[in-house]
């Protein structure tokens, strides 16, 4: 166990196998991280490479050479050192609000497992040192605009890297405090960066790639609340089963398709208040008349909200799980330039910092996040507007209409948020515009667009929140006892915590109190708990 580990469990870095998952848990504290033996032993023999490379006054670029289009200045033996130190002092250039201390801590993450891999000639007195600030909690102040991602998050890492040589800001136990301070503190000794370490450091997609895990974090929770709002949607509506039927699914096969027509299957088995085609038919057959037109009072069909669910989601689904192996690929990759080889004896110099494979998987979760927003926002309207609601009262409200406005104002918010992310599900990974007097003469935008997700994700979590109680004031006054088993554990977990809106308090405590046991809980990050054997979390 690691001096800082404090016993936390850890996760060992060895360039390879860091997942989105282990990012999520080492920014937010939950797991500690250690660096893999064999690993060490690559990247020292990476670094003893490059050392004799410099011995041989070989020209490498970042190492004895300037930067970007000064890359044709060579710099003498005496100032390699301080030439990493400039280009932090110059890059670290961002301004905005500073990134989340959690996604902080896992920027560095990623930048140390890239950095493991062996093929960046570091040394590894810098990686145990990442290794012992992480473990410490200390996150690096990273304002969040400043990258235009080709050459990587240079400005973003550039910060990440004035708290490694105990320059700028870092958050420690909760507080903002100066780099030099903070490691103090804990016992640490900045770093004095030697050649290639400062481009090491900077020139890679860490920061776009920390904020796409969180993002997909995120995506995925709505994703799982989506298929329960979309079961609790039929049991309010006691909607037709046909559009879930297995057979349906599998005349037009998207895995995603199939997958969340099965979820939502499997949470309303059981129910009394699902419409079975065969009870459709014989209900319709009570109301005929012989021999003349009639109207049946029976839906035929379910709006597109409630029955086209599974193929809504389905491209959703979908982009969630390449974006995860996106996301994999990129923080378990070697994306700095330029990249030491020792084994087959080559400093190769290339564009592995380039961010456009984050770039477009950023902006199609964008794209997934907003799908989910129209759905979940439809259904609220449903639920709401008493020509579309089935007999519910009007804005859900119990009492006197108009004397109290029950959801009214929460379906502002819904709405609101609804418009912003379609607006944000536009693309930024296209709109590259040449910098750096052209020699980035096509960037990606990829932290942009990861920013982008991000907030997204955070707007679609309002969504979803207003829906679900929504919900839980629906079944309040009709079907919460004919439930699907997996309706029914879901609905007891969340009722739990859900007092019937009467205009009594202010809404904007129930919202924030459902948010937090929505998102920040892991109440329902595995469904299957509540269909199988009826265990709950």
């Amino acid at each position: 166990m690691g001096r800082f580990a404090m016993g936390r469990p850890e996760v060992v870095l060895n360039g390879s196998d860091l997942t989105v998952d282990d990012i999520v848990a080492i920014g937010v504290g939950d797991k500690a991280v250690a660096l893999d033996a064999s690993a060490l032993e690559r990247c020292r023999r990476s670094r003893n490479f490059l050392e004799r490379q410099i011995k041989a006054k070989r020209v490498i670029y970042g190492v004895n050479t300037s930067f970007g289009p000064m890359c044709n200045k060579i710099i003498g033996d005496s100032e390699l050192g301080t030439l990493q130190v400039n280009l932090i002092h110059s890059h670290a250039a961002g301004l905005g609000k500073p990134l989340e201390y959690y996604i902080a801590q896992a920027v560095l993450t990623v930048r140390l497992n890239t950095l493991v891999k062996g093929y960046s000639g570091v040394r590894v007195e810098l990686l145990e040192l990442m290794r012992d600030m992480i473990n410490a909690g200390i996150a690096p102040y990273i304002p969040e605009c400043g990258s235009v991602g080709a050459s990587g998050d240079l400005v973003h890492l550039a910060h990440m890297s004035l708290a490694i040589i105990g320059e700028g800001q870092v958050f420690h136990k909760g507080k903002l405090k100066k780099a030099g301070q903070a490691l103090k503190a804990e016992g640490l000794t900045p770093m004095k960066l030697s050649f290639k370490e400062g481009i090491a450091l900077m020139n890679g997609t860490s920061a776009m790639t920390a904020l796409g895990a969180f993002a997909l974090f995120g995506a995925r929770k709505l994703l799982s609340l989506s298929c329960v709002t979309a079961a609790f949607a039929l049991e309010i509506f006691g909607g037709i089963d046909d559009a879930f039927d297995e057979d349906l699914h599998r005349l037009k096969p998207h895995p995603g398709q199939q997958r969340i027509a099965e979820t939502i299957r499997r949470l309303y088995r059981g129910s009394s208040n699902i419409t079975l085609r065969e009870e459709m038919h014989d209900r319709i057959r009570s109301e005929e008349v012989e021999g003349t037109y009639f109207e049946t009072s029976i839906n035929v069909q379910d709006v597109y909200s409630v029955r086209c669910t599974p193929q809504i989601l389905a491209p959703v689904q979908e982009t969630i799980e390449q974006v995860a192996v996106t996301l994999s690929t990129e923080a378990n990759s070697v994306n700095d330039n330029p990249v030491v080889i020792p084994d087959k004896g080559k400093v190769i110099h290339g564009g592995n910092f380039h961010g456009q494979s984050i770039a477009f998987a950023m902006d199609a979760l964008c794209m997934a996040v907003a799908e989910m927003g129209t759905l979940s926002e439809r259904r609220i309207n449903k639920l709401l507007d008493r020509t579309l609601n089935e007999g519910l009262p009007e804005f859900l409200i119990p009492g006197t209409v108009g004397l109290t406005m029950g959801f009214m104002g929460a379906q502002y918010v819904a709405t609101s948020t609804t418009a912003e992310n379609r607006q944000l599900a536009n693309p930024v990974g296209t709109l590259s515009i040449s910098c750096n007097t052209s020699n980035q003469d096509v960037v990606s935008m990829g932290t942009v667009a990861a920013r982008k997700a991000f907030k997204a994700v955070s707007n679609a979590k309002h969504i979803l929140t207003v829906e679900v109680l929504a919900d839980l004031q629906a079944l309040s006054f009709r079907n919460a006892a004919g439930l699907g088993k997996g309706c029914r554990g879901i609905y007891e977990q969340l009722a739990r915590h859900f007092t019937v809106y009467d205009n009594g308090r202010i809404f904007h405590d129930d919202l924030v109190k459902f948010r937090k046991l929505l998102f920040s809980s892991q109440l329902l990050d595995d469904l299957s708990v509540y269909w199988d054997g009826g265990r709950t979390p």
